[in-house]
């Protein structure tokens, strides 16, 4: 089967097929040649993930799934949530948007967080939402050199390493996507 991964993120995309049986041939908006910016405008993080799966089944008739993924930090409200990748502006870099959250956390002692990911299916005529949620914590300091995102400030329950110092496999088994995935693969199952 082949299914459309509406991402131009390179880093998600290969934490993703990663996880994919062989089953299923992945491919990417550039493989289609779709190299729009696809506009993630919903108030919330399933509105995006629907929004990328209706644009490109309505543009390129495929088969697809979109992921969006917030960081919601409870003692600011589940902010950065549905704005997680424009949290500092809409041209922030990851670097940006960490030096933000840790700057609006100093002081705060409640550091519990959690990543939320949706995703979005729409195949054979139908729309479906898989979720995942990995709770956790905002340190003080980044640590790690791999992941992407917040990846290197999130501490999850339970662990001594963040995102950014786990294995692509570490990450995946106990993560949010890796979660919202495992309910997608036993969907085609």
């Amino acid at each position: 089967m082949k299914l459309v991964f509406a991402t131009h993120n390179l880093n998600k995309f290969k934490e993703v097929q990663s996880l994919l049986p062989d089953t299923i041939e992945l491919v990417s908006l550039t493989d289609i040649g779709c190299h729009d910016d696809i506009p993630e405008t919903a108030a919330t993080i399933e509105g995006n993930a629907l929004l990328k799966v209706r644009y490109v089944k309505n543009n390129y008739g495929l088969d697809c799934f979109a992921d969006d993924t917030g960081l919601e930090v409870k003692a600011l409200n589940k902010a950065p949530g549905v704005y997680s990748a424009r949290y500092a502006g809409p041209d922030a870099s990851a670097e940006n948007n960490i030096n933000m959250l840790l700057k609006n956390m100093t002081g705060i002692q409640d550091r519990s967080a959690r990543f939320k990911t949706i995703i979005a299916l729409s195949c054979k005529g139908e729309d479906l939402l898989f979720e995942g949620i990995c709770q956790g914590s905002i340190i003080t300091q980044k640590r790690g050199a791999k992941g992407f995102g917040y990846d290197p400030i999130f501490l999850p329950d339970g662990k001594n390493q963040t995102f950014a110092e786990m294995t692509l496999k570490e990450k995946s088994t106990i993560g949010h996507r890796g979660k919202a995935m495992q309910k997608l693969i036993t969907h085609f199952s």
